[in-house]
């Protein structure tokens, strides 16, 4: 057996923490890396306490039939992103790298393209992390550096992003 290059490993395992989500459109992992060493790791789920969408059997964007990069103020869930930002010290995360799978949780496919959302972005940039490598299908992934999504800044009036 041929061993797992390391990027894919540290995707897998962002993976596997995907199947902790309870999000009824989108399963997302994230697995925060600096040093070679697992800093924290994140879901999709609803806060702490509160009734996940799988738990509910719905989905208010899903209702309102609000496609994937829109409305996330609707939705019940905080990003894997931001789980895995929030569960790790600032201080450990500057020049780290973030490592992202996410799938559909209906059919199981990768999501093509896959980005982080926009609120995403700007905690990826406060946390200090440095790049984050995306998931595109078993063995392939792209790596953005977060120095990119500075400079290109989305939130500008006719700035484009990913």
């Amino acid at each position: 057996m041929e061993r797992r290059d390391k990027t894919n490993y540290y995707l897998d395992l962002a993976e596997v923490v995907a199947k902790r989500s309870t999000c009824l459109r989108r399963h997302y992992g994230a697995v925060i890396v600096k040093n070679d060493e697992v800093i924290s790791t994140g879901y999709v789920g609803a806060p702490r306490g509160r009734q996940n969408c799988t738990d509910m059997g719905t989905c208010v964007r899903e209702q309102l039939q609000i496609p994937r990069g829109e409305r996330y103020e609707l939705c019940r869930s905080v990003h894997a992103e931001q789980n895995a930002i929030i569960s790790a010290g600032r201080d450990k995360m500057i020049g780290a790298t973030m490592y992202l799978a996410g799938y559909d949780a209906k059919t199981g496919d990768y999501i093509p393209k896959s980005n982080s959302c926009s609120l995403c972005k700007k905690m990826i940039i406060n946390a200090g992390i440095e790049k984050v490598i995306v998931r595109d299908n078993q063995d392939e992934y792209r790596e953005v550096m977060v120095q990119d999504w500075i400079d290109n800044d989305e939130s500008i009036e006719g700035k484009r992003g990913y």
